[in-house]
């Protein structure tokens, strides 16, 4: 027997993503979202409030960075959801986070956050709230690398937002191999 909970954002895995933008002077801000994922090969679309500090850097700007929340990091990237660079200018720095300039595009990545995809703005549509960015580069530091040099997820141990909850969850173990497994039923 199935429970309806009528229309709501309960879908699994949403990504705690943690946008960065440097504001008109040059001051590094950042910003939690849950609503965006991956919408073309080097594309993500996010729905982000005009009213966001960030959000203003960025169409300003013109680029921004996508950085994964992971456990080690849970409280910060919470923080940087709760308080508004409007009324905290310092709040990545309160966070504890700092920056590095992204060697790709005007915008600063986070460094005690491993991964990120660095982006130029390619759309903002006020009316629904997405934005789309071109992914110009994927920057990983390489503790979460694997022996081969590519990303570990267990290393990387990002944290997925659970809607239904109100909760934080580290996303699980390896089940299966994409694009094989499925050959199995042939």
């Amino acid at each position: 027997m199935r429970k309806n909970f009528g229309a709501k954002p309960f879908m699994y895995p949403q990504p705690v993503l943690i946008i960065a933008s440097y504001g008109e002077d040059g001051t590094p801000d950042a910003m939690n979202a849950a609503w965006g994922s991956i919408c073309d090969m080097n594309q993500i679309s996010m729905y982000l409030s005009a009213g966001h500090k960030t959000v203003k850097n960025i169409l300003k700007r013109g680029a921004f960075t996508v950085s994964m929340a992971d456990a080690a990091h849970v409280v910060e990237a919470d923080y940087v959801g709760i308080v508004s660079a409007n009324q905290v200018p310092d709040k990545l720095e309160k966070a504890g986070f700092h920056t590095t300039k992204s060697e790709f595009v005007d915008a600063p990545l986070i460094d005690e956050l491993p991964l990120a995809l660095e982006c130029r703005l390619v759309s903002f549509d006020e009316e629904s709230e997405r934005m789309v960015g071109e992914i110009v580069n994927v920057s990983a530091d390489e503790k979460i690398l694997d022996e081969n040099g590519k990303i570990d997820p267990s290393k990387l141990n990002p944290i997925t937002f659970d809607a239904a909850n109100n909760a934080y969850l580290v996303l699980g173990e390896k089940v299966g191999n994409a694009f094989k497994d499925g050959n199995k039923l042939k």
